[in-house]
Parts: structure tokens; sequence; C-alpha cells
């Protein structure tokens, strides 16, 4: 008897791995470029993926929306698009990205990390085009799928962490610009972020402001004055610039605070809805900050600020 039930309940061990990577990864991950990606080089670069404390991604070579949804009894209709940091290097892809996803979704909001490509990728033409371009694009995936995701369309935003931070400032201030040839009608879709979040994020590319790392990667050594001034995002806000949250620490020796006071002072100015919080301590790259006192509250602080938004 004990041998027939044995057969009966017993499921071999690889269907059992099966069934478990399949409930695990139920997200989806969509290309953001389905043919030709603008900007292309071939050439014989590789991704690579460094799992440790932080799982990094470098040297992207197909960008991409990895999705995540909360139920629908849990849906706010609010989505928020992820740009993880990495000083423009690499992406810390789980520490400012899939881990942000999962804090999002519980809290009803449908989130999506965006791996993005980076400047000094042997696979790019133009370097400091292709994050932007991907980022610009995929916000328009995530627009024209609204419905599909139980996403209301005019409540999508942007969130970016350091340098990822500095390419969510840049897709909320440059959304108009045209950063890639028309490839098909999904590019006749709004790019615009309806709001931001940037945490500690690099925001000037200007001297004494700047994270030098950043500014090299994405412009290289000598960049010329106007690509400077172009990508210093506290030159470019206006009253049209979307509602805007900021959390930053002031003894960050990475990313000085002084790029969340730049960009809050300009949208004080052009009477912009905006919150900021810099508090005292937590250097940089602080992620959720579990368990670093009562700077882990700053995530209930944008809860809150979401929740005000109209």
């Amino acid at each position: 008897m004990y041998n027939i039930l044995r057969n009966i309940f017993y499921v071999p061990l690889s269907i059992l791995l099966f069934l478990n990577s399949t409930i695990c990864s139920s997200q989806d991950t969509l290309p953001i470029w389905q043919d030709l990606i603008p900007n292309y080089l071939i050439s014989d670069e590789v991704e690579t993926r460094e799992k440790g404390n932080i799982f990094w991604i470098r040297k992207v070579q197909k960008p991409s929306l990895e999705i995540y949804l909360p139920s629908k009894q849990n849906a706010s209709g609010r989505a928020i698009m992820i740009c993880p940091g990495g000083g423009y290097g690499g992406l810390a892809y789980d520490w400012e990205g899939t881990d942000i996803a999962k804090w999002l979704n519980s809290k009803g909001i449908a989130a999506f990390v965006l791996k993005y490509r980076l400047p000094k990728s042997k696979s790019v033409n133009v370097g400091y085009k292709a994050p932007l371009q991907d980022a610009q694009r995929a916000m328009r995936i995530i627009r024209s799928n609204a419905e599909k995701w139980n996403i209301n369309r005019d409540q999508i935003g942007v969130m970016g962490f350091s340098a990822g931070g500095h390419l969510a400032a840049t897709l909320g201030t440059h959304y108009r610009n045209k950063e890639y040839k028309k490839v098909d009608v999904l590019d006749t879709i709004s790019a615009k972020p309806n709001f931001m979040v940037l945490v500690y994020p690099v925001i000037s590319m200007k001297e004494n402001i700047t994270h030098q790392g950043s500014k090299d990667n994405l412009l290289g050594d000598s960049p010329k004055p106007e690509l400077v001034d172009y990508f210093s995002n506290e030159l470019y806000v206006d009253k049209d610039t979307s509602p805007t949250f900021i959390v930053h620490a002031s003894d960050d020796k990475a990313v000085s605070a002084l790029n969340s006071i730049s960009f809050y002072t300009a949208l004080i100015e052009k009477k912009v809805y905006t919150e900021m919080h810099i508090y005292p301590k937590g250097g940089h790259g602080f992620g959720l900050a579990i368990g670093k006192g009562y700077l882990q509250n700053w995530t209930t602080r944008l809860d809150e600020w979401l929740t005000s938004l109209k």
C-alpha cells in the first residue's frame, strides 16, 4: 500500500523545479525595440550579469521592460517606470529596480523596470543619446498598453535612482524632444511622465555639482558646453514640468544633495507641485533603506505624496 501511495503522489524533482520556476517567473519582459534599434552598432560585445550582494547588469544589448503588476483587486490604476542607477556604467538591477517594483506592487502600483542601454557600450553609436531614446520609447509602450495592464494612462510616472534619477529627470524635462526617428504609430504617443520620483538623483552636469563618474560615462571626458547644458536638467524645468518627489541624504559623498536642491529650486520657481526630503544621514545608494532608522520611512512619505496627486 505504501509503495502504491508513494507512486501516486511522487512527482519528479525536475517537474517540481519547473513548476516553481514558472510560478516565480510570472512577470513578463518586453523588448523596447522590436526590430531595428536606433543608434545601434554591430559589435562583439555581450551583456554581462553579476550576481553578488547587488545584481549588476552591464553592457546592455537589448533594452527591455520587466513588468510587475499588482492583482486587479489591489490595483490603484497608477504605474511607475523605474530607472535603476549605476553611474551610467551599469544597472543595480535588483537593488534599485526589481526590489522597488515589488514594494510598489504592495501599494497597488504597477511597476516597470527599465533595462536601458549604457553610453559607453560598443553597440551604441552616439553614447549620450541611447538612455533617453530607450526611456522615451519605454514610456510610450507603457501608455499604449494602459488598458491591457489596468492602468490609468494619465497616472504613469517615472522613478530613478542616482544616474537613473538623472535619466528620469531628463525624460521629465526633455520629453518633447525627438530623440530618434519615428519607428511606428507608437511614437505618436506622449512620452511625458505624469509625475517624477527622484531618489538621490544626479541632476546637473555642471562643475562642482555633478557626479563626475556619471558625467564622464554619459558625455565623455571633454564634452561641449552645449551638451553639458542640455543634460543639466535644472535648466529645463518649466511650468509644464510634472509634479516631483525628491529624496536625498545630506551626507551623500558620491552625489551631492546640491543636485536635488537645484532641481527643487527650479521647480518652486516655476510653481510646480513638488516635495523634497533631505535626511541628515544615509549616504548614497540606500535603496529602500530597510534597517536604516527613520530614513526607511522615505517610502511612507512617497506613498503619502502619491495619494495627494490628483
